[in-house]
């Protein structure tokens, strides 16, 4: 059986936030361009057809393969090796037959998907092209949960990053190749984006052949453990741990998986209906017609892109403390289990409050250099959302800490409530014509603020050791501070002597202000002790990092 030595949580979330670095510099070279490809019309049947597969996709794959990681870890933590094999033969059947139905639905409905429910009838094409994907990415999940149970998230990192770059290459060439063959025919818009998403389906064949095969090589039950590339037959592990039935797993699985499934698909429910509901209000409310509607939804679409960008960072820390705060409470240690949960809150804030604070601040340099022809909305949208994606960020921790601790039913609880309360927002707020769209990013906003309170109080109650508030951000939020004053300065300074006239004048003020702003940060949490030596050793060669830099 394979295991990977010395990978703490945090050197496990290091490994996957690499991941994230290359998989988001790859994403710079998909949405972005692709953005520019298909233009704000284009690029709206593009986020439909994304936010429906987002509904499968988390109903898929945010819970059970979670449930699954848990449960390895725990079987692990006691030693229980054919345990962990028949939970992983068991979950891949489970989520092989949820991937077949969901993807059916997907090919056999899309017109209605799209007509009835996202009120973007073009939509249609984009969401057929991607049934595919959820069959796959099925499979692929519970591979990925069973590596994350034992502590290894180097092919989970690999993996993911094999994924985004086929899809990046496929779906881009399918997009210029079929705007190009429909070039002034009605569904030229159509058939580009339909190419762009089926490029997620070529990138998932890739994904499922890598993750079968290291699982063949590294995790072979009757192999023993895997060391230095050498398996020794000689170990073969117990026979005397009682396995579980079929059934039993699928129980298991199904009782951790399921609230956490449906609260985490009410969120991406919450997406597609802020789709319909956007689309239907700008409409039928506040006077926008059907074009100028899908440019607006469309523009708020690519400032989501970048809003979503921190809470990219902060998911490699989730997926590692689930197991790890597991394992330390089926081993009965309470005290870890409460340490991981400080620190990992404190290290994702570290991470998440200077990159809402930098999207706010350099939201119009930063609008405008990556989607110079979009709508002039952009700008503000994205400051909203940009203040918005810390809050969001707390909620993912707050709400892996919960499951970790066995109460994933009370995230459920939180996540259909704040999600009430955005559709409630958006509702009246879309519909003022004075506000339009900016109501949006104001409901999500509202919504997570909301919802990271509630988590609070749930860890309040139900944990051991209360959260202690100062300690989690008072270095960071005032890092932050200095370094979004920082930002502000310099790119105004720069502003005035280069001027921003040019595409190329704005790029090169605003990499000037964040460039300045990286090192004030860098310099103001270590003097503001936002970040330790003691955090730096968590991390691969961090220790060498903070003598060098003198740390406290």
């Amino acid at each position: 059986m394979a295991k990977t030595k010395g990978q703490n949580y945090m050197h496990g979330a290091a490994i996957l936030t690499v991941g994230v670095i290359i998989m988001k510099i790859l994403g710079v070279f998909y949405k972005i361009p692709l953005g520019n490809i298909l233009g704000d019309e284009g690029y709206s049947m593009f986020m439909g057809a994304y936010s429906i597969y987002n509904i499968f996709f988390t109903l898929a794959t945010a819970g059970l393969p979670v449930a699954l990681s848990r449960l390895v870890a725990e079987a692990d933590a006691n030693g229980r090796v054919r345990q962990e094999e028949k939970l992983f033969r068991v979950a891949l059947s489970t989520f092989t037959l949820i991937g077949v139905v969901f993807g059916l639905i997907m090919f056999c409905f899309p017109n209605w998907l799209a007509d009835s429910y996202l009120e973007n009838p073009d939509a249609a094409m984009s969401i057929r092209a991607m049934a595919p994907a959820i069959l796959l990415v099925c499979m692929v999940s519970a591979y990925r949960g069973y590596c994350q149970g034992n502590g290894n998230m180097l092919p989970t990192t690999v993996d993911e990053v094999l994924e985004v770059l086929f899809k990046v290459i496929s779906g881009l060439i399918l997009a210029i190749v079929l705007l190009k063959i429909f070039e002034g025919q009605a569904n030229a818009l159509p058939m580009g984006s339909a190419g762009a998403i089926f490029g997620v389906s070529i990138g998932s064949v890739i994904s499922l052949l890598y993750m079968v095969v290291y699982k063949k090589r590294n995790y072979n039950l009757m192999a023993g453990p895997y060391t230095a590339g050498k398996r020794d037959p000689n170990d073969t592990p117990d026979d005397d741990d009682t396995v579980s039935s079929a059934m039993e797993i699928v129980k298991q699985l199904l009782a951790i998986g399921i609230p956490i499934a449906f609260g985490a698909c009410i969120m991406a429910l919450l997406n597609s209906v802020d789709s319909k509901l956007c689309m239907n209000r700008l409409q039928n409310a506040a006077g926008f017609n059907y074009q100028q509607a899908k440019v607006l939804y469309g523009v708020y679409g690519k400032a989501q892109t970048l809003f979503n960008l921190p809470a990219a960072f902060i998911t490699p820390l989730t997926i590692s403390i689930v197991p790890a705060i597991s394992a330390a409470l089926a081993r009965g240690n309470r005290d870890e289990a409460s340490l991981i949960t400080e620190d990992s809150l404190r290290i994702s804030s570290f991470i998440s409050i200077p990159m809402g604070v930098g999207l706010c601040v350099m939201s119009d340099p930063i609008m405008n250099v990556l989607y110079p022809k979009s709508h002039m909305a952009g700008p503000t949208l994205l400051a909203i959302m940009g203040i918005a994606s810390f809050f969001v960020c707390i909620v993912l921790m707050e709400n892996a800490i919960l499951v970790s601790s066995g109460k994933e039913k009370l995230t459920m609880l939180t996540l259909i409530s704040g999600s009430v309360l955005k559709i409630v927002i958006n509702w009246f707020l879309v519909a003022q014509p004075e506000i339009n769209i900016y109501g949006a990013p104001v409901g999500t906003l509202v919504s997570y603020l909301y919802m990271a309170s509630l988590n609070y109080f749930f860890m309040c109650k139900t944990l051991d050791r209360r959260p202690r508030l100062l300690r989690i951000f008072a270095g960071s939020v005032a890092s932050s501070m200095l370094m979004g004053l920082a930002a502000w300065a310099i790119y105004g300074l720069a502003a005035r002597f280069i001027g921003v006239g040019s595409w190329l004048h704005m790029a090169v003020c605003m990499v000037l202000g964040v460039g300045v702003a990286v090192v004030v940060y860098a310099v103001s949490s270590i003097c503001l002790r936002a970040i330790t030596r003691e955090d730096m050793k968590l991390i691969p060669g961090g220790e060498k990092l903070a003598k060098l830099l003198h740390m406290k």
